[in-house]
């Protein structure tokens, strides 16, 4: 079981910034794209971001294009996400999340193809 650890979550003013982390326990960890999802009260789970396995491809929602950078440090076992000018839009939990199958980036969008989450990090942005 692989166990999927976030941080950086809280409060900020609209225009803000913050970090996400995300420690995984994944021996393979090099192997696996990551993802960014959250959910916002009332709302369906919704893609964010994704970054391939050695960190070359990155994919993001039109809705945080510009201001959010997903990036990852494989000799930690991390994933980030930058975010940028925040809005209080983004208001939401944000999980982290590691695809079923390694080296696999297809239907990025769609939840079934993530195995892992984690146990999600509230992002709250005040206007």
């Amino acid at each position: 079981q692989v166990q999927l650890v976030e941080s950086g979550g809280g409060l900020v003013q609209a225009g803000g910034s913050l970090r996400l982390s995300c420690v995984s326990s994944e021996r393979t960890f090099s192997s696996y794209a990551m993802g960014w999802f959250r959910q916002a009260p009332g709302k369906e789970r919704e893609f964010v971001s994704l970054i391939s396995w050695r960190g070359r491809s990155t994919y993001y929602a039109e809705s945080v294009e510009g201001r959010f950078t997903v990036s990852r440090d494989n000799t930690k076992n991390t994933v980030y996400l930058q975010m940028n000018s925040l809005k209080p839009e983004d208001t939401a939990i944000y999980y982290c999340t590691q695809r079923e199958r390694q080296y696999d980036v297809e239907n990025y969008r769609n939840t079934l193809e993530y195995k892992y989450w984690g146990q999600g990090t509230q992002v709250t942005v005040s206007s």
